[in-house]
């Protein structure tokens, strides 16, 4: 069972984290906690826990929360995003984790929800993430009478995105005002996408650590469903060379070599740690973690801000 602790990004060997996400359905509920005892027995640094685009499945989010609480002593970083409540519930969503035992949260504006063409805040809700760290630092501040007991993660994009670099920059440093403590990059290719957001992020005064955050590439479908998700394009060498793979285990192996070669890449430009998108699949990313070859040795402390 763990323990509240606070997640930190030590100065030392990269942090090593997986994301996951709650089952769809009942039927997929054990296999999905297989993944996480998998995952938790090569001792990440932490989970994150995801849900729906839209805000959906947020109790069934919080439910794979409180399991990992319970039965891992892998520290949880819980989802927020500002789709589909106002203020005051956000803050109550905040308070009722917090009453959980989490003291790990990623603030995220989140996608529009189905139906919907474009980003509308909420009526009474947040405008962005931003807002969203400033919340949880308000509720923090009224549950513990400073700040410190918490620990804030945000989004940065080093490709792909709908805005611009400078308009990505720009909103680095508007959370990092707001009080977050670290960023998790979403998906990139190549080395250079993740090194130019560093270079233009600290030029722009982003102190904040950048974990890079990498998906294990060895499902070509995955990947071009997430391309057209995300706006990432997959590089399409890698997607040739997946394509070509004689049988399920050679393609298995070319996704992870082009991960091993990426992700060494980011920590030779200075990355301080590696978040893997899951899927809720072990096998890539534990495969991943192998091939480093880089101890696991959990270094996450409870420090005062």
């Amino acid at each position: 069972m763990s323990t509240a602790s606070l997640v930190t990004v030590p100065s030392g060997r990269p942090t090593v984290s997986f994301e996951l996400y709650p089952p769809r359905t009942p039927a997929r509920a054990a296999a999905a906690w297989e993944t996480v005892e998998r995952l938790a027995a090569a001792g990440p640094d932490f989970f994150s826990v995801t849900y729906g685009a839209s805000g959906s499945s947020r109790d069934a989010s919080r439910d794979v929360v409180r399991r990992i609480l319970a039965e891992t002593s892998v520290p949880p970083i819980a989802h927020l995003t500002c789709v589909g409540a106002t203020r005051e519930e956000l803050g109550r969503v905040v308070g009722e984790l917090v009453d959980d035992g989490v003291r790990d949260f990623l603030a995220l504006r989140g996608d529009a929800p189905a139906g919907q063409s474009g980003w509308v805040p909420h009526p009474g809700g947040l405008n962005g993430s931003s807002e969203l760290v400033a919340l949880i630092r308000d509720v923090e501040r009224a549950r513990f009478g400073a700040t410190g007991a918490l620990s804030v993660a945000v989004a940065a994009y080093p490709a792909g995105s709908s805005h611009t670099r400078a308009q990505d920059v720009a909103a680095l440093l508007e959370k990092q005002a707001a009080g977050a403590d670290f960023a998790v990059t979403q998906v990139f290719y190549d080395t250079a996408a993740y090194a130019g957001l560093v270079e233009d992020a600290r030029s722009a005064g982003v102190y904040l650590p950048l974990v890079a955050g990498v998906i294990p590439m060895t499902d070509p479908r995955r990947l071009t469903r997430l391309a057209e998700l995300t706006g990432v394009p997959v590089p399409t060498d890698l997607l040739a060379r997946l394509a070509d793979a004689a049988d399920d285990e050679e393609r298995h192996r070319v996704g992870i070599d082009a991960t091993v070669e990426l992700v060494e890449g980011v920590v030779a430009a200075g990355a301080p740690g590696l978040h893997l998108y899951t899927f809720n699949q072990h096998r890539p990313a534990l495969d991943v973690v192998e091939r480093l070859r880089r101890p696991l040795t959990a270094t996450t402390t409870r420090t005062p801000r």
